[in-house]
C-alpha cells in the first residue's frame, strides 16, 4: 500500500530515505526550515570568485563502504580528493595526522619508521593502562609534548570542555603513522562531488513523488496528518525542549575574499590555545580540478550552541548524559515516527555513516 510520508529536514538522511520511499511508490513531502536543501553540507558558488564554497564548513567524503560510494556516484560524479591537513603550533607548521615527517620535524630528528615507533613508545605515558578520557588517550598514545602541541589547546577551543571530560573515543579516530603518508583519512574511497553536495542532494530528491517545501518547519503537531514521519531535526526540539536543551557546539565563520593562494592548503589548524579560532579553510583547494584567481577563506570559531543557533556537534562527555537518555526513552515510545540523522539520534556521524544509516533505516522500514 502506498503511504503518505513526511520528512523533517532536507539533509542527507531524509534525502536518501525519501528517494528510496519514492522509488517504492510512496508520496513524500519534505519540510525544510532553511531556504536550501542539503543541510550542513550545503555548497554554493561564490558570486565574486566562482569558488565552490562549503557554506557550513568543509565536508570531505571518505568511506570504505562500497555500497555508499556507489550510491553517491549514482547522483553525482565524484572526483579524487586527498585531505592533507596542516597545523600551526608554537609558531611552526606541521602536517597532520601525526606521521613520520611530523615526528622528525617536531623533535628535530631523522628517525626511520621503526626508530620513530620506538621513540614514541618511550614518550608515551605507560602508567595509563586503560584510557577513559581524551587526555588520557593522548598521553598514552603520544606522550606529553605531542599531545600538548597538537591536541590540548585545539580540543579546548573546539569543544569548550576540558579534555579530561571528553571520551577517549574522539582521539582514537585519529591515526598516528610511522611513514610519510599525510593523507588525513585512511579509507579506500575519498573524493568530492564535482559540482558540490547541494546539486548531488538535488539529484537525489529529483523524483515526481517527492515534494520539497523550503522555509517550512515541521512540528510534532503535524505527525497525525501522515502515515509515517522521518524526523532529522534536534530530538530535544521535537519535544519543544520541555526537559531542557541538549548540549551542542556551534560554529561561527569569518569569511574573507583573498587574492591568489592565501595559505597553500585547504585546511590549516591552529593548535595554540592563545589563538581564538580553530582553523582557516581555503575553499578553492577543495576543488583542485578548478582554477581560480581569487580565493574564499573561512576563519572558524567554535562555541556553545545557544537557542536559535545551528547545532553542529553533539557534546559527549565521560559519564554519559542523563538528559539525553530521558529524551531517547521518549522516542522509543513514539508511534509512526522514526528519528534519524545526526540531530535526531544525537550522534556525530560522518557523511558516509549518515548515508549508511539512512539506507539501513530504509531497508528495515520496508
Amino acid at each position: 500500500m502506498n503511504k503518505n510520508i513526511a520528512m523533517a529536514g532536507a539533509g542527507l538522511s531524509c534525502a536518501v530515505i525519501a528517494r528510496g520511499l519514492a522509488e517504492k511508490g510512496h508520496k513524500v513531502t519534505i519540510y525544510e526550515k532553511r531556504d536550501h536543501i542539503a543541510g550542513n553540507c550545503h555548497t554554493e558558488r561564490d558570486k565574486n570568485t566562482d569558488v565552490m564554497v562549503h557554506v557550513y564548513g568543509p565536508h570531505i567524503f571518505h568511506t570504505d563502504d562500497s555500497e555508499v560510494w556507489d550510491y553517491v556516484n549514482r547522483f553525482m560524479d565524484f572526483k579524487p580528493y586527498v585531505n592533507r591537513v596542516k597545523a600551526t603550533t608554537g609558531g611552526r607548521v606541521f602536517s597532520l595526522p601525526i606521521n613520520l615527517h611530523t615526528i622528525n620535524q617536531f623533535f628535530n630528528k631523522t628517525l626511520s619508521p621503526s626508530e620513530a615507533e620506538e621513540f614514541i613508545a618511550q614518550q608515551a605515558d605507560t602508567s595509563i593502562v586503560d584510557p577513559k578520557s581524551f587526555e588520557e588517550q593522548g598521553m598514552r598514545l603520544l606522550g606529553t609534548e605531542l599531545y600538548k602541541a597538537f591536541f590540548h589547546g585545539y580540543t579546548l577551543k573546539q569543544w569548550g570542555v576540558n579534555p579530561k571530560e571528553l571520551p577517549a573515543s574522539i582521539l582514537k579516530r585519529l591515526p598516528v603513522r610511522f611513514n610519510y603518508n599525510d593523507n588525513y583519512f585512511f579509507h579506500q574511497y575519498q573524493g568530492m562531488p564535482s559540482e558540490g553536495y547541494t546539486e548531488m542532494v538535488e539529484n537525489i530528491l529529483s523524483h515526481p513523488d517527492i515534494q520539497v517545501k523550503l522555509n517550512s518547519e515541521f512540528s510534532s503537531s503535524m505527525v497525525e496528518r501522515f502515515d509515517h514521519v522521518f524526523y532529522s531535526g534536534p530530538v530535544d526540539g521535537y519535544y519543544d525542549y520541555d526537559l531542557g536543551h541538549l548540549p551542542y557546539r556551534t560554529l561561527d565563520f569569518e569569511k574573507s575574499e583573498e587574492s591568489g593562494d592565501f595559505q597553500g592548503c585547504a585546511v590549516m589548524n591552529y593548535c595554540d590555545e592563545s589563538v581564538p579560532f580553530t582553523r582557516i579553510t581555503e575553499h578553492k583547494h577543495f576543488s583542485p580540478w578548478e582554477t581560480h584567481s581569487k580565493s574564499i577563506c573561512y576563519k572558524e570559531y567554535s562555541r556553545n550552541c545557544e537557542p536559535g543557533d545551528i547545532p553542529y556537534y553533539p557534546i559527549t562527555v565521560v559519564g554519559g548524559n542523563d538528559l539525553l537518555e530521558q529524551y531517547l526513552a521518549r522516542t522509543r515510545n513514539e508511534k509512526n515516527i522514526t528519528f534519524v540523522g545526526r540531530l535526531g539520534t544525537y550522534k556525530y556521524m560522518d557523511m558516509d555513516v549518515t548515508i549508511r544509516s539512512a539506507l539501513d533505516v530504509l531497508e528495515k522500514w520496508n
